[in-house]
């Protein structure tokens, strides 16, 4: 099975992005599976119903999120409908949604950090509950959306043998420290960012160096202008028979617009 995880798509230079690429993306490398992190999808503040349709539109299969999954109210309801947009599993009992969802016989299960972030229920031992309740040849791929590497290895290293990929989403910079452990779970901390590459983690340059200059609050807004976009993303070969990594290797494109 192959399977591609993308990295968080930022605003409208991320879903073009995804839209131009994936299609053939998944020709190329015989996608099974398409996961991508959509917590920015809407001008790079959480998601709404139709921005996470041009995702499924062009090939996406799972939409997992993180802490930005709040920021447009109006994606509350679509939560707790039958789509495949999960939220971090770890959110407190009585959070919209749900943080698994098994799509093409893979279970995706999405899990959020709390160092430097929002401090909510423990992603460890909700990983440990959801596990219990789950086949135990379930074939298992997590989106672990946090801010420190610290955590996100750790983990990798705690879910190492029991699920087939820990992904890390969250910081828009791709680690090239993608890897299968020993246990057989393929690992990178961070996948990456879709989208605007002359920008700030996706964000206009210079409102952001303002920010960090003054300390004042200040509207970032999305680098919709840049002239070339980025693509990172995860291909992940997965044993079916073992339901364990053969191997994982980035995959990461940049293109002009101009050329299109």
């Amino acid at each position: 099975m192959n399977l591609l995880m993308i990295g968080d798509v930022m605003g409208k230079p991320g879903r073009r992005a995804v839209a131009t690429l994936v299609p053939g993306l998944r020709r190329e490398l015989s996608l099974d599976l398409v996961i991508a992190n959509g917590e920015n999808l809407a001008a790079g503040r959480g998601l709404t119903e139709s921005t996470a349709q041009e995702l499924f539109d062009v090939g996406v299969d799972v939409i997992t999120s993180g802490n930005h999954v709040w920021d447009q109210r109006e994606i509350m309801p679509v939560l707790d409908q039958d789509v495949a947009i999960i939220r971090p599993l770890n959110y407190p009992p009585g959070a919209p949604g749900r943080g698994v969802v098994t799509q093409n016989g893979v279970v995706v299960m999405n899990l959020q950090g709390r160092t430097f972030m929002t401090d909510i229920d423990c992603p460890f031992r909700a990983a440990d509950a959801a596990l219990a309740e789950l086949p135990p040849d379930a074939l298992i791929v997590v989106d672990m959306h946090a801010e420190a590497t610290s955590e996100k290895v750790a983990m990798g290293r705690y879910l190492d043998g029991r699920v087939a990929a820990v992904l890390g989403t969250h910081t828009h910079v791709a680690t090239a420290d993608a890897r299968v452990l020993p246990g057989g779970t393929a690992y990178v901390t961070d996948v990456g960012m879709s989208g605007p590459r002359e920008s700030v983690i996706g964000n206009e340059i210079e409102p952001v160096i303002r920010r960090f200059l003054t300390g004042m609050p200040t509207r970032m807004p999305v680098a919709d202008k840049s002239p070339e976009l980025q693509f990172n993303a995860v291909l992940v070969e997965i044993d079916e028979s073992t339901r364990r990594a053969k191997r994982i290797q980035r995959v990461d494109r940049v293109y002009c617009r101009d050329a299109e």
